[in-house]
């Protein structure tokens, strides 16, 4: 896949993330939320919880979920700690991270603490 159509690919595996998580009663908080330490593809609230989503698509489940790096484990832990401190509750405001999976036919997986801080 051409450089264009992976991050067309990627955007609407968001939305199709982002849909999932609506459909759930989450409300979206931001998408590609960016700090001075990286991106979180998606960011939804529920109950005053915050979820911290980064979506991963490939042509199955597995293979989505094998491209989930440390490094991008650590950026996304201190973006996440940058977006928190915008929060009343700061860094006890409950939160998790998962991880959305999108399939080759657009099928979602969603990993809930799928990567602890």
């Amino acid at each position: 896949m051409s450089g264009s159509t992976n991050y067309h690919a990627g955007l609407s595996a968001e939305e199709t993330v982002a849909r999932t998580y609506a459909m759930r009663g989450f409300d979206i908080a931001a998408k590609r939320y960016r700090a001075s330490s990286g991106e979180i593809d998606l960011i939804v609230q529920k109950d005053g919880a915050v979820v911290f989503i980064e979506v991963k698509k490939s042509r199955s489940h597995a293979a989505a979920a094998a491209q989930l790096s440390d490094r991008q484990m650590r950026r996304i832990y201190a973006t996440a700690s940058e977006y928190l401190a915008s929060q009343p509750l700061g860094a006890d405001t409950p939160s998790r991270f998962d991880v959305g999976l999108v399939d080759g036919q657009g099928r979602v997986e969603i990993l809930e603490n799928a990567f602890a801080a």
